[in-house]
């Protein structure tokens, strides 16, 4: 584990700010930030007073060539694995004490491989898409190069490619053209344990011939030559669609622990192999430190953690607060939130599963005692559904909120102008605006230009 520091790339964060102003009062950002006692600065960005942009600048003129999009995807400027790092870790090129330093490497703990052609026209290689399906030049190159993505899970990925490559059942490029075999998913823990999800898409197979490819993929992972990879667990999806859940299309474990496990923040954490956990570990812990440092949470505050994925942000924090409230869509990682609350002995805490939207309104509805509440909020890239907003918009009791952003720009964007702008009754925004107070950028993902940005607001 080694420390990050790491600035938001200027052009993304001008942008946030512009646009959050045009929609202001005058007066209700006051941009500036106050760096609390204690914090570490590990896996932080500069956090400054006053028009903090300006110190957030190097990153992105650093790497502003490597990030530059090529005309072609032909190998003509470089080697496919060249280009597939360009795309996916685009600051590749530079040391990480150029980027900010020192280098991280195989930080993932998630990676997610596609089944295409490759640069050789084989259908049947494991890697990374290049190109785009609208121009009709897709291309997949193999990944072990890549420098975010760990030894471990390029190992799974080419055992896979080796068993693709023997089975006689041809891989599936487009649905509607058939084939069976699609993506592989890997998960890994700081443990060393490893778990690998193979999607597949059944066409018009029996239940009898389904069964024959579980048992031959089955066989050749545990037997065979991926036994090399040492896998703790394998699982198989029938899919007919680009992603499906457990709850559509239930994930059968072939062999190995359902479960894989983490330690974070002094708790062990269950993850299953559909649910949401930072990608990062070792910064995904200052991540959620950072969040409860902002919070300010004590005993008289009720918790209310908003698209909480394992809940880990909540039950980090439950020793803190009165009661934590978690939400979230994946019906999965609420098991597996409350087996991790159950296992460490947490009796201040509940899970509700289904879409925040929905849940938020009638619980928040249910809590009007006066009693203070702390809101943290952790959508995915399309940010909050806007009725979400306004249940936090409009409940009193919501005093601050702290907003965890992995993309800067869309949707954040507008939800962030709907928490700040004065009262809409049109939009039935009707309670008081936040005013931003503070934001800090938190560096998950070395060697590319993204970081989270953990947005604190007040009321």
């Amino acid at each position: 584990m080694a420390g990050l520091k790491r600035r938001v790339p200027l052009h993304s964060l001008r942008y946030f700010i512009s646009m959050v102003g045009l929609f202001s009062k005058p007066g209700l950002l006051p941009w500036y930030a106050r760096n609390p006692p204690g914090w570490s600065q590990l896996f932080l960005g500069t956090v400054c007073k006053g028009d903090f942009t300006r110190v957030i600048a190097t990153k992105c003129q650093k790497g502003q060539k490597s990030q530059k999009k090529p005309s072609h995807l032909g190998p003509l400027d470089g080697s496919w694995q060249e280009r597939l790092a360009d795309v996916v870790t685009p600051l590749w090129r530079l040391s990480y004490e150029e980027q900010l330093k020192p280098v991280i490497n195989g930080y993932r703990n998630k990676s997610t491989f596609s089944v295409n052609r490759g640069p050789d026209g084989n259908p049947k290689t494991v890697g990374f898409y290049l190109g785009t399906w609208r121009d009709g030049n897709v291309v997949c190159v193999q990944s072990n190069h890549l420098k975010n993505i760990p030894e471990k899970h390029s190992q799974v990925a080419q055992y896979y490619e080796v068993f693709l490559r023997q089975s006689p059942l041809e891989p599936c490029l487009v649905f509607h053209e058939g084939g069976y075999w699609r993506e592989l998913t890997v998960r890994t823990n700081s443990q060393g344990h490893t778990m690998a999800i193979i999607t597949f898409h059944p066409q018009k197979l029996s239940q009898e011939e389904l069964h024959v490819q579980k048992e031959i993929v089955k066989e050749f992972f545990i037997r065979g030559p991926g036994a090399a990879c040492g896998l703790t667990s394998l699982y198989f999806q029938e899919s007919t669609m680009t992603r499906c859940s457990h709850q559509q299309s239930p994930y059968q474990l072939l062999f190995g622990e359902p479960y894989i496990f983490e330690e974070l923040l002094s708790l062990k954490i269950r993850i299953s192999p559909d649910a949401f956990f930072q990608i990062n570990t070792a910064g995904a812990e200052m991540l959620y430190r950072t969040v409860g440092e902002l919070t300010g949470v004590n005993s008289d505050t009720i918790l209310l953690d908003i698209c909480c994925g394992t809940g880990v942000i909540g039950l980090s924090l439950a020793q803190h607060t009165s009661r934590v409230l978690g939400i979230e869509l994946v019906e999965q990682a609420v098991e597996d939130a409350r087996w991790t609350a159950a296992f460490n002995g947490i009796t201040n805490s509940e899970f509700h599963t289904g879409q925040a939207e929905k849940i938020l309104p009638g619980l928040l509805k249910s809590k009007e005692d006066g009693q203070s509440i702390v809101a943290v909020v952790n959508p995915a890239r399309a940010g909050l559904h806007y009725k979400v907003i306004q249940a936090i918009r409009n409940f009193r009791a919501i005093h601050t909120l702290v907003f965890v952003s992995c993309k800067l720009h869309g949707e954040s964007t507008r939800n962030v102008i709907e928490l700040c702008c004065p009262p809409d009754p049109a939009k039935k925004l009707l309670g008081e605006p936040f005013v931003l107070q503070q934001a800090v950028p938190v560096d998950l993902f070395p060697h590319t230009p993204h970081c989270e940005l953990v947005l604190l607001f007040t009321r």
